[in-house]
């Protein structure tokens, strides 16, 4: 099969090769990908600033697929040729708290990824895709989508009335605006172009901060919510900025720790936090059994995710890129036909 191999950190070191196709162990599954989508996960195991040690080389990379099952294993009973799957990015958390060595069953580092044309997936916690979701959309979900769903909904048992802020317009944040806006919550979305805090005001968004216009962007957040702060904040910015997500989320508000754009390393004001009560989680996206009830949201809700653009399989080096330079939702690369 062809795939795109990793043989060492930075993008010229992505290259287009092929190798054997995989063979489904018993509980496995083998398909066919059709798409998959780049997530900020995938960037910085590209750069090397991600778990450097956990990453083989060659590694085939990207860790969010989707694709038709075109051979199962003998102890596969749930799924069958031709059903259309999502791979989940800890292939063995299916549901509860997940096990201390979680991320050593990775899709996308330390195991095989699905930038190839076929990809073997553990069968139990694949997740059968949106019927009304196309290939392209349907491969944005496993990360982005099922991260602001699980931080929204388990960890932060959001209420409808409640306020949500997001950061930035990517993928995670630009979900969560379509979740929680279909769930009956005000959204505050923050940008530094006015043009993409537009076009999430067209997603429902109820109120947003430029934070380049406003560099005391959570207290613009209190000003909105008359003094009070947010009920929930998803902070993928990382870093010190974790001080302001605190300040502009209530007295016993949730925050959950996503992304890490500004560094994997806070200088933090604890004070602030013990003050005001504050509860931070990090979320590193969620068990299969999530995705499921996610996809039954999304269908119910008619929910479509947003695509910045979609790349040929030969563009996924433009395609990182892109993601690089930052995007509206999504980044999709079509591999199948």
């Amino acid at each position: 099969m062809k795939a795109w191999l990793l043989d060492n950190f930075g993008l010229d070191n992505l290259r287009l090769g092929e190798l054997p196709t995989p063979t489904p162990k018993d509980d496995e599954v083998l398909i066919k990908v059709s798409a998959v989508s780049l997530n900020f996960r995938d960037k910085a195991i590209v750069d090397g600033i991600y778990e450097p040690d956990m990453i083989p080389k060659p590694l085939i990379p990207v860790s969010d697929a989707v694709g038709i099952v075109v051979a199962v294993g003998k102890n596969v009973t749930h799924l069958k040729e031709g059903d259309r799957v999502n791979s989940h990015l800890y292939s063995h958390w299916v549901d509860g708290l997940p096990a201390p060595n979680e991320p050593d069953f990775c899709y996308g580092a330390p195991l095989p990824g699905g930038l190839a044309e076929y990809m073997a997936l553990y069968a139990e916690s694949a997740v059968k895709a949106p019927a009304a979701m196309t290939d392209e959309e349907a491969a944005t979900l496993p990360i982005a989508a099922l991260t602001a769903w699980y931080a929204m909904m388990d960890y932060g048992q959001l209420q409808s009335g409640q306020t949500v802020l997001v950061q930035g317009t990517g993928g995670v944040s630009v979900f969560a605006a379509q979740i929680a806006t279909a769930f009956g919550a005000r959204v505050i979305a923050t940008s530094s172009k006015d043009e993409n805090l537009a076009r999430m005001r067209a997603l429902g968004v109820w109120e947003a901060i430029n934070y380049v216009k406003r560099p005391d962007w959570e207290k613009a957040a209190l000003e909105l919510t008359d003094g009070k702060g947010v009920d929930q904040l998803l902070d993928v910015v990382g870093g010190d900025g974790l001080n302001r997500s605190v300040e502009a989320t209530r007295v016993g508000g949730h925050i959950s720790q996503i992304g890490f754009l500004q560094g994997q390393r806070a200088n933090l004001d604890l004070m602030r936090v013990i003050f005001r009560q504050t509860a931070i989680r990090g979320i590193a996206v969620a068990p299969s059994r999530a995705f499921e009830r996610m996809n039954d949201f999304l269908n119910q809700h008619e929910i479509h995710p947003v695509i910045d653009k979609v790349y040929s399989f030969d563009q996924a080096r433009e395609a990182y890129e892109h993601l690089a330079r930052g995007a509206f939702g999504k980044v999709v690369i079509k591999v199948g036909a």
